[in-house]
């Protein structure tokens, strides 16, 4: 894509490893399972014979890993945007979902007070505001032609609802593994968008 136009492409990573159900959050250590690397791959080839001159991802390893199979496929290095990294969960490290969820012990209950902010980590605005710094920083640097960003499902959900005009608190996502969220910008301001699932048959 060439002219005034620019694409940013939102990446979500692939599948991770994590047999023990963990809502691992920022914790380190977390990495892509064998068919989140190939939900890589196959996304990976949605961007072959693109216009893609920037390239960056989160700084946890499951996003640099599902970045990996795209810098094959562009010739361009990754580069790191801290901006767009997982956004902070106070719950990292515990199981929050099913009949074991750690989220049963009462002390934990004062953190689920407020699910418009919401209470239980980072606010929906600050995640957004940060997440629109990363993607300004990637279409300045691909101005004129297309970047993809490496991120998160909610991070890349706040800016979903910015671009359409809806509210950040949010009951559902869409925003599957390793999709693609493609924001069309005229000089700074976003035109159009899209969403693929390119991965969705993995």
């Amino acid at each position: 894509m060439t002219g005034d136009r620019t694409t940013v492409h939102l990446v979500r990573h692939g599948e991770v490893y994590n047999p023990m159900r963990l809502l691992y959050g920022r914790m380190p250590g977390f990495h892509l399972s064998a068919r989140g690397r190939s939900m890589a791959a196959v996304t990976a080839r949605f961007f072959e014979g693109r216009d893609v001159t920037y390239l960056a991802s989160s700084p946890l390893e499951r996003a640099r890993e599902t970045a990996k199979p795209i810098a094959e496929v562009t010739g361009l290095e990754v580069g790191t945007i801290d901006d767009v990294v997982e956004s902070h969960n106070t719950f990292e490290g515990l199981r929050t979902k099913g009949w074991r969820s750690q989220l049963w012990y009462p002390p934990r209950w004062r953190h689920m007070t407020n699910p418009t902010r919401p209470s239980w980590g980072e606010p929906y605005e600050e995640i957004l505001a940060r997440m629109l710094r990363g993607v300004e920083h990637a279409r300045a640097a691909a101005e004129g032609h297309e970047a993809v960003v490496v991120s998160h499902q909610l991070p890349i959900v706040m800016v979903q609802r910015y671009v359409q005009r809806k509210r950040l608190p949010h009951l559902k996502r869409e925003c599957d593994l390793a999709s693609v969220t493609s924001l069309v910008f005229e000089g700074p301001d976003v035109v159009d968008w899209s969403y693929n699932r390119p991965a969705k048959d993995v």
